[in-house]
C-alpha cells in the first residue's frame, strides 16, 4: 500500500513490525528504486529499543536503517550521513535532539508505531518537527482522538476500526493465555510452551492462513500477533497461546480475556536434567551386574562412609571434570576490562545485586568471573560484564522477570 505525500494517514495494524512494514516501506520512500539508498531520513519512534531494532532488522538494506541503542554511536552516524531510517524510543530520540545530533526541522516524514502506551512523551518531541508528514500505526485510533488532533490532523484512517456497528469499542473476542517473551528468545519460548502444555499434538501459528490440522491439536501456539479475526479463527481450534513482547500487552489485552502461561524457569529444566539423571542411573543398576569394577575401587570408602553420601561425592565430582586429573585445574582469566549493561529494574522495585546475579547466572548462563561491579539505582541498574558476553547477557536478560518486573536490557550508552 502507497500513502500520498501529501496527507498524515493512520494505518490501523496489530502492533507488530513484522505485519505492518510492508504498509509502511513504500511510503516513507516512495519512488525510490530496488537497491538505491535515500537521500533524505526518516524517523520512526517505537515503545522501546527492542522495537526499534526489529525495525532497523526487518527494512530494505538500501534505507540504511539504524536503532537507536547507544547515544555516542547514533549520533556519530547522523554526523557522517550513514542513516536513512532512524528508529528509537521517544526519550532515546529527545536526547538525540538534545545533542543537536537528530535535527527534526530536517526530517519530512515520522512514523509513529502505536503510541497508544507512549503518546504523552511525544508533544515536545513532535514539536521540533511541526511540517513532517506522519504515518500513525495505531490499533486503537478513538484512543489517540486528542493526540491525533494535535499532530495528525484530518489524517486519513485506513483499516478496521475496533467498534461495534454502534461505535462502542469491541469487547474480547475469546479467552487465551499469553506468555512475555522477547523477540530473540521467541523460538525457545514456542519449545518452552509445547513443554509446559506437554503438547503431542501442537499446531503452531506463524502467521498466513489459518489452515485446520489433519488432527485436533492438544496446543495452539500462536508466534505471530494475531488481528482479533485471526484470534477468534485460532481459538475455533483451542484455546490459544499468544507469545508476545512487553510493548504488544495492551493490545492484548483489548482483543482477548487473557491469564498467563507459566514457561519454564532455569530451576525447572534442572529438575528435569536431575530427573532424566536419576532414570539413567536407575537403567544402569536394572542390567545388573556391570559395575562390579566400580563397587570394588570404592568398597573401602563404605567401611568408613555412608554409600549414599558416596554416591552423592561421585555425582558432585563428575560436574568437575578436572577434579580428578592429574594436573590441576588453571586458574580462571582475569577479564581486561568491562563492558556495562544498563537493566530497566533498581532499588524501586525491590532489587538488589544478589536478584541480577542470579538472573545473570541461572538465565543468561554467564559465569561467576564474567560478572563484574553491580551498581543499583533507585530505577535502573548498572550490570558490568565481560565484554565477549555483553552480547549475549543483553540478548537474554531481556524479557527475564526480577522481582515480578519484566526487564528490558541494553548496553549502557554512556560507554
Amino acid at each position: 500500500m502507497k500513502v500520498e505525500r501529501s496527507r498524515h494517514v493512520v494505518l490501523v495494524r496489530p502492533p507488530a513490525v513484522e505485519r505492518a512494514g510492508s504498509d509502511v516501506w513504500g511510503s516513507v520512500f516512495p519512488g525510490l528504486a530496488p537497491g538505491v539508498s535515500p537521500t533524505s531520513l526518516v524517523v520512526v519512534v517505537c515503545a522501546d529499543s527492542e522495537q526499534a531494532t526489529q525495525w532497523a532488522d526487518l527494512a530494505p538494506a538500501e534505507y540504511r536503517a539504524h536503532p537507536v541503542t547507544g547515544l555516542a554511536r547514533t549520533a556519530a552516524l547522523l554526523k557522517q550521513g550513514r542513516v536513512g531510517l532512524l528508529a528509537g524510543a521517544a526519550p532515546d530520540l529527545a536526547a538525540l535532539v538534545a545533542r543537536a545530533a537528530l535535527k527534526l526541522a530536517t526530517v519530512d516524514t515520522i512514523v509513529l508505531a502505536w503510541p497508544e502506551t507512549f503518546a504523552g512523551e511525544l508533544d515536545a518531541l513532535l514539536a521540533e518537527a511541526p511540517d513532517a508528514r506522519r504515518i500513525v500505526l495505531s490499533w486503537n485510533p478513538p484512543a489517540l482522538g486528542d493526540f491525533l488532533e494535535r499532530h495528525a490532523r484530518r489524517a486519513e484512517i485506513v483499516g478496521d476500526l475496533p467498534l461495534d456497528p454502534d461505535g462502542k469499542p469491541l469487547g474480547p473476542a475469546c479467552t487465551a493465555r499469553y506468555a512475555v517473551v522477547s523477540a530473540s528468545r521467541r523460538a525457545a519460548a514456542v519449545r518452552d510452551a509445547l513443554d509446559a502444555l506437554r503438547s503431542v499434538r501442537p499446531y503452531v501459528w506463524s502467521g498466513g492462513a489459518i489452515e485446520p490440522p489433519a488432527e485436533n491439536p492438544d496446543a495452539v501456539v500462536s508466534v505471530t500477533l494475531p488481528t482479533r479475526e485471526e484470534l477468534r479463527t485460532l481459538a475455533t481450534l483451542g484455546q490459544p497461546v499468544v507469545l508476545a513482547l512487553a510493548s504488544q500487552m495492551a493490545y492484548l489485552r483489548s482483543i482477548a480475556s487473557l491469564t498467563p502461561l507459566a514457561l519454564p524457569s532455569a530451576a525447572d529444566r534442572a529438575q528435569d536434567r536431575a530427573a532424566a539423571l536419576r532414570a539413567l542411573i536407575a537403567e544402569r543398576l536394572d542390567r545388573g551386574g556391570d559395575v562390579d569394577a566400580e563397587l570394588a575401587v570404592l568398597e573401602p570408602l563404605f567401611e568408613d562412609h555412608d554409600p549414599a553420601l558416596v554416591a552423592g561425592a561421585l555425582l558432585a565430582l563428575s560436574r568437575q571434570p578436572s577434579a580428578i586429573s592429574s594436573e590441576s585445574a588453571a586458574p580462571a582469566t582475569p577479564v581486561a576490562g568491562w563492558t556495562k549493561v544498563f537493566v530497566t529494574v533498581g532499588k524501586k522495585d525491590g532489587a538488589g545485586a544478589k536478584d541480577l546475579v542470579g538472573a545473570l547466572i541461572r538465565e543468561v548462563g554467564l559465569e561467576k568471573g564474567q560478572i563484574g561491579k553491580i551498581d543499583v539505582k533507585e530505577a535502573f541498574s548498572l550490570v558490568e560484564v565481560a565484554p565477549t558476553a555483553a552480547e549475549q547477557a543483553v540478548r537474554r536478560l531481556t524479557g527475564v522477570s526480577i522481582r515480578g518486573r519484566r526487564v528490558t536490557a541494553r548496553l549502557d550508552r554512556a560507554g
